[in-house]
């Protein structure tokens, strides 16, 4: 039976193992993204859930993100 070198060889694993190992890390990376999609959905939930609180306590406003200042929503008239 003939066979390929060992040069030959250890190219090949080599080729093999690196294709392997990146699909590995794929997977890895495909399993965090599901996670974030979750947490993100859960602090989606819990951000709604927050801004019935904060409505039902100053109305139908706008509020800054970045300094906390609220402003009365101006309502079109028909």
């Amino acid at each position: 039976m003939s066979k390929i070198t060992e040069e030959q060889l250890k190219e090949l694993q080599g080729f093999v193992g690196a294709i392997q190992q990146g699909q590995s890390q794929i997977g890895g990376l495909e399993l965090q993204k599901h996670d974030l999609h979750h947490q993100i959905k859960e602090v989606q939930v819990k951000l709604s859930e927050f801004q019935k609180e904060l409505e039902a306590e100053y109305g139908q406003v706008s509020i800054s993100i970045e300094d906390g200042s609220i402003k009365e929503i101006e309502k079109e008239e028909a």
